[in-house]
């Protein structure tokens, strides 16, 4: 079942930290993906919650997308193998950095214009 879109379409991320984000004028307690069709909630609360099947969604439109940035809290962490796998398998490329540099370089690749998507992890 997918996740219920917040906002149908790519904005800046506007802050982070205290468990959530604000987009687009709007706030969110939790993680979240941020999706060519708009962002939407995100159930993985740290990266050893998250496995491949969290990223089905990005998984989806992997032939549609540059590359996925990948934040993974409030420290860098490895990506999950079978995220690495999947990811690889279907030809996606997949950048891992805090949640705080994802944020940051997602802001800047999308002001760019690239067909990127971003699954970040909420920190406090």
């Amino acid at each position: 079942m997918r996740p219920r879109a917040y906002l149908p379409r790519q904005v800046p991320i506007e802050a982070y930290g205290n468990g959530g984000f604000r987009f687009g004028g709007m706030s969110h307690r939790g993680s979240i993906l941020c999706l060519p069709s708009g962002i939407w909630g995100w159930a993985p609360s740290s990266i050893g919650a998250l496995d491949s099947a969290a990223l089905q969604p990005l998984l989806d439109l992997a032939s549609d997308l540059s590359f996925v940035i990948l934040g993974t809290g409030s420290t860098l962490a490895r990506a999950p193998r079978d995220v690495r796998i999947a990811c690889e398998e279907v030809g996606l490329g997949l950048d891992v950095m805090d949640t705080g540099a994802a944020a940051r370089t997602y802001n800047i690749l999308l002001a760019e214009g690239r067909a990127i998507a971003a699954a970040l992890i909420a920190v406090e």
